[in-house]
C-alpha cells in the first residue's frame, strides 16, 4: 500500500510537517497491523514546488518535480494533506496544488484532512474550507479531522486525535486495498427479495476511475 503525505508548510522546522509527521507514522503502524503488509510512505513539500506550481497556471505544463507529485498523490491509496491556516482559510500554495491536480484523481480516495494554526479559535477551517474541497473532489475523508494549535503540542488530547483520525484512514486504506484484491474474483452477488444486492466494496470500487 502507498501512503502519500501533502505538507504546505513553509517554514523550517514546520509544525505543519511535524503534524504531518506524527499523523504518516501512526497511520503506516495501524495500516501494517491491519493488513500485514508494507505501507510505503511518500511525503510532498509544498513549499519545494511552489515554483513550478506557478509555471503550470501559466503554460498548463508541470514540471519534472509536480508531475511526479502529481502522479504520486494520483498513485496513492491513502492521502493525509496538512495545511498551515492563513486568513482563516487553508494557504494558497495548499490550494494551488489542488487546483492543478487532475479533477479525478482523488475519487473515491481515502484522505485525511488536518491543519496547524496559532490558535484554537481557527480549528474550524476543517469543516468550513477542508472537508467541503475534498467532498468536491469526491475523495472519502475520514470522519475524524486534526488540528494543531500552539498550545495543543505537549498537551492533552492531540495525541488521542491523532490516533483516531489514523485509525480511520488506516481501515479504509486496507479495505479498498483488500476489495481491489479481490475483484478479479468477481464475487457472486446476492439476491434479496427479488432484488440485486450488490457488496458496498464492489460499489465503492467502481466509483474510481478506470485506468
Amino acid at each position: 500500500m502507498k501512503l502519500v503525505v501533502v505538507s504546505a508548510g513553509l517554514s523550517v522546522p514546520s509544525s505543519t510537517r511535524l503534524l504531518a509527521d506524527r499523523l504518516a507514522a501512526e497511520t503506516e503502524a495501524k495500516a501494517k497491523a491491519q493488513a500485514r503488509a508494507d505501507v510505503e510512505v511518500e511525503v510532498v513539500e509544498l513549499r519545494d514546488l511552489a515554483v513550478e506550481i506557478a509555471h503550470n497556471f501559466t503554460n498548463g505544463f508541470p514540471g519534472r518535480k509536480l508531475a511526479a507529485a502529481l502522479d504520486a498523490v494520483a498513485g496513492a491509496d491513502g492521502l493525509i494533506v496538512v495545511t498551515p491556516v492563513f486568513s482563516a482559510s487553508y494557504s494558497g500554495l495548499f490550494k494551488s496544488f489542488f487546483d492543478v491536480l487532475d479533477q479525478d484523481a482523488l475519487t473515491g480516495k481515502p484522505v485525511l484532512i488536518a491543519a496547524t494554526g496559532g490558535s484554537a479559535r481557527h480549528s474550524l477551517v476543517l469543516e468550513h474550507a477542508l472537508r467541503p474541497l475534498f467532498a468536491y473532489l469526491r475523495a472519502v475523508v475520514v470522519p475524524t479531522a486534526v488540528y494543531a494549535a500552539s498550545e495543543d503540542w505537549g498537551a492533552e488530547g492531540l495525541p488521542e486525535r491523532v490516533e483516531r483520525a489514523a485509525g480511520e484512514l488506516a481501515a479504509l486504506m486496507t479495505g479498498l486495498s483488500a476489495a481491489r484484491q479481490a475483484a478479479p474474483a468477481a464475487p457472486a452477488k446476492a439476491e434479496a427479495g427479488g432484488f440485486e444486492v450488490i457488496p458496498f466494496a464492489e460499489q465503492l470500487a467502481a466509483l474510481r476511475p478506470a485506468g
